[in-house]
C-alpha cells in the first residue's frame, strides 16, 4: 500500500514539474525582443494563424449624432490573422483572439465637456435633475467613451490588398460604444452584441447614403525591417460615415436607465441614421508572419 502511494506521489511530482516546463517555456516563447515584442500577444502557434497584427491607433475621432469625441489615447488592436479567403474579386483575412484577452484594448476616451455636455433638460425628472447635479458639485462630470469589441474577434475582417490599394473595406469592425461614469453606472453603451455598430472602414472613397459627402481615407507608408520579415505600415488613415447607431442602453443602472436612456439619446442624437455618424482612425500597423514569430 506504501509503495503504491508513493509511486503515485511520484507521478504527480512528475507531472507537476512537466507542466511547470511547459509553463516556463511558453514564457519564455511569448517573451519576445525589440520589434518582435509588438507580437506577443499573438497566437502565433495556432495552426489558423498565418500572420501577426499589432495596429494602434494614435489618433482621429469618432463622431456620434451629435457629439465628437477624439481618440488623445492610443487604442491597440492586436492578434493572429487567417489566410485570406477569396469573396468575388476581394480577398478578406479574419482576425484571431490576442492571447492575453485584449484584442481590441479597451482604452477610454474623454468626453468634450463630459456629464455637462449631457445635462437633462427642465422637462426631465426632478430626480433626475438632482443627481446631475449633484455628480457635478462633486466633481464627478467626466465622461470617457470607451471602443470594445461587440462580437469575437472571428468576426474582424481585414483586406490587406484594399488597405494597400485605397478601395473596398479594408477593416470590418462590430463595435460599441461604453459610455463611463458614476452616474451613468457600468452598463451604459451604445451598440451590443445583438446591435452592433458596424465599422466598414476603408483607406479609400466612402460611400454614405445620397446627399452625404464621401470622405476619403489614406493607405500609410510601407516599410520592412528585420530582413524584411517585419511590416510596418505607418500613417494609415482608415475611415467609415456610413454607419448607424442605435439608442443607448443600460445608463442610470436598472432603476434609472428608462429615465437616462432617453436623456442621453436626446443629447447626443441617437438614434442616428447612416451619415450622421463619423469614425476616422489614424493608425500604425505591424504585421509579421506567425512562423517568423515563433522563430523569434
Amino acid at each position: 500500500m506504501r509503495r503504491k502511494k508513493r509511486r503515485v506521489v511520484r507521478i504527480a511530482a512528475a507531472m507537476g514539474a512537466a507542466a511547470l516546463a511547459v509553463l516556463v517555456v511558453a514564457s519564455v516563447a511569448s517573451a519576445h525582443e525589440g520589434i518582435w515584442a509588438k507580437f506577443d500577444n499573438c497566437p502565433s502557434t495556432n495552426p489558423e494563424a498565418r500572420k501577426c497584427i499589432n495596429s494602434v491607433t494614435e489618433s482621429g475621432e469618432v463622431v456620434l449624432g451629435k457629439k465628437t469625441v477624439p481618440i488623445v489615447n492610443p487604442v491597440t488592436l492586436q492578434g493572429g490573422v487567417t489566410p485570406p479567403e477569396e469573396r468575388g474579386e476581394e480577398f478578406f483575412e479574419h482576425l484571431i483572439a490576442a492571447t492575453n484577452g485584449e484584442t481590441l484594448s479597451k482604452t477610454p476616451q474623454p468626453v468634450p465637456g463630459g456629464l455637462l455636455g449631457l445635462v437633462p433638460p427642465e422637462s426631465s425628472p426632478q430626480l433626475i435633475r438632482e443627481l446631475v447635479e449633484a455628480a457635478a458639485e462633486n466633481g464627478l462630470t467626466g465622461v470617457n467613451a470607451t471602443l470594445e469589441l461587440a462580437r469575437p474577434a472571428s468576426e474582424v475582417e481585414l483586406s490587406e490588398s484594399n488597405l494597400a490599394f485605397e478601395e473596398g473595406v479594408a477593416l470590418k469592425m462590430p463595435v460599441k460604444i461604453h459610455l463611463e461614469n458614476p452616474f451613468l453606472g457600468e452598463d451604459c453603451f451604445v451598440g451590443s452584441s445583438s446591435s452592433p455598430l458596424i465599422w466598414n472602414l476603408t483607406t479609400g472613397a466612402t460611400t454614405p447614403p445620397a446627399g452625404v459627402e464621401p470622405i476619403h481615407g489614406f493607405g500609410g507608408e510601407l516599410e520592412f525591417f528585420e530582413e524584411s520579415q517585419v511590416a510596418e505600415i505607418a500613417g494609415s488613415e482608415l475611415v467609415d460615415n456610413a454607419w448607424s447607431a442605435p439608442k443607448s442602453s443600460g445608463c442610470g443602472g436598472i432603476l434609472l436607465e428608462s429615465l437616462v436612456d432617453p436623456i442621453i439619446d436626446g443629447q447626443v442624437g441617437l438614434p442616428s441614421a447612416a451619415g450622421s455618424n463619423v469614425a476616422v482612425l489614424q493608425t500604425t500597423s505591424w504585421l509579421a508572419r506567425a512562423v517568423s514569430v515563433n522563430e523569434h
